[in-house]
């Protein structure tokens, strides 16, 4: 999947931390970094660990692997194939990564994204690295993004009533599988659960009228969120008027994402939204999202926030109004944001903000 192009853009940005910083090397040991530098290589085997069974090490002119004996075949051979990666090995009785990088590098003066004893740990900055996305990147994130649209749509369309939270799960995260995407995050409320959490895990609460899906999918490293509402039967008016207006300060936080604007005021573009629709306070009680790509978010926005929006950079908001929710990812293209993970056939609200029209999703109802 790496093509010399993209590594070599890569290599580029931390040469320039390695210059700028003085340092030899830069140790890279989280799933996610590693994933950037490696043009997707899978670090990972337990989902829930941020750091990978594999590290690199990479200076000016070389990068090693580090890792132990029972992944160092798949990692060389599925992850990094063709990358040009020297080796250090440990037998996996002796897997500490401490003391791997003391043989591999002795002496010399490193920059991590981990805490560990010899390094300088800057993980902010190096994740930084992985804002603007590639040309190859931003193909692989729309390819994602219509994968994850069209597996939310195909899970939106087979949930029934009387289903568990958790059978609902399960088609959310099957759909998803059968795409080679791993949903990192499932998320599934139904009737007074989406009223009472921004954060439903599944659970054995039965479907009866409306169900919430949310996902977080990742494949190649990168990641793409969604969420869709289904009902059975009628929409409620006070329903409706929600996702209508949700609906509208999800465009009003989409149409204020452009290449250079300030992220706080993105997100003052959005409490404003909030504020026209007679929501005002609705904000507080959940997160608005903020930049993604390797991670489902990199930081949560708020209004305080100097950081402008990079070329190419990925974006999920994802505003909610008690009841319901809007939520898709969107990359900040230098023609204007441009959302990717919609889902085809799926009923839309067109929903205007910043002189641009958006086609946000609607509940389904069947």
């Amino acid at each position: 999947m790496a093509s010399k192009a993209e590594s070599a853009r890569k290599q580029e940005r931390v040469n320039d931390v390695l210059e700028r910083g003085g340092y030899d090397a830069m140790l890279i040991a989280t799933v996610a970094n590693f994933a950037w530098f490696t043009c997707g290589g899978d670090a990972h085997v337990n989902t829930a660990e941020e750091t990978g069974v594999g590290a690199l090490l990479v200076r000016r002119n070389r990068k090693t692997l580090i890792t132990n004996n029972v992944e160092r075949a798949r990692l060389l051979e599925e992850e990094l194939a063709n990358q040009g990666f020297q080796e250090e090995i440990s037998l996996w009785v002796e897997d500490a990564l401490a003391p791997a990088v003391a043989r591999t590098a002795p002496g010399e003066k490193i920059v991590s994204d981990v805490v560990l004893p010899g390094v300088t740990a800057c993980p902010e900055d190096i994740a930084r690295l992985r804002w603007s996305l590639t040309p190859e990147e931003v193909d692989r994130c729309r390819a994602l993004g219509a994968d994850v649209g069209e597996a939310m749509g195909e899970a939106s369309a087979t949930v029934e009533p009387g289903m568990s939270e958790h059978a609902a799960a399960a088609e959310v995260a099957a759909q998803h599988m059968r795409r080679g995407i791993a949903p990192i995050v499932v998320l599934v409320a139904a009737d007074d659960r989406i009223l009472k959490y921004r954060h439903p895990i599944p659970t054995d609460n039965e479907i009866k009228r409306t169900v919430m899906l949310v996902v977080c999918g990742r494949r190649h490293g990168l990641i793409v969120s969604a969420t869709r509402l289904v009902s059975f039967g009628p929409l409620s008016d006070d329903l409706r008027a929600r996702h209508d207006a949700v609906a509208r300060v999800d465009a009003a936080f989409i149409g204020a994402t452009r290449v250079g604007a300030r992220i706080g005021d993105i997100f003052k573009a959005g409490l404003d939204a909030y504020a026209a629709e007679g929501y005002p306070d609705e904000w507080q009680l959940h997160h608005q999202g903020g930049p993604c790509g390797y991670a489902p978010r990199d930081y949560r926005a708020t209004v305080d926030i100097d950081d402008v929006v990079e070329t190419n950079q990925a974006f999920a908001w994802n505003p909610s109004i008690t009841g319901t929710k809007s939520e898709d990812t969107i990359i900040a293209t230098p023609e204007g944001p441009e959302i990717i993970s919609a889902s085809p056939g799926f009923p839309t609200i067109e929903a205007a903000a910043a002189g641009q029209s958006f086609q946000r999703a609607d509940i389904l109802v069947r």
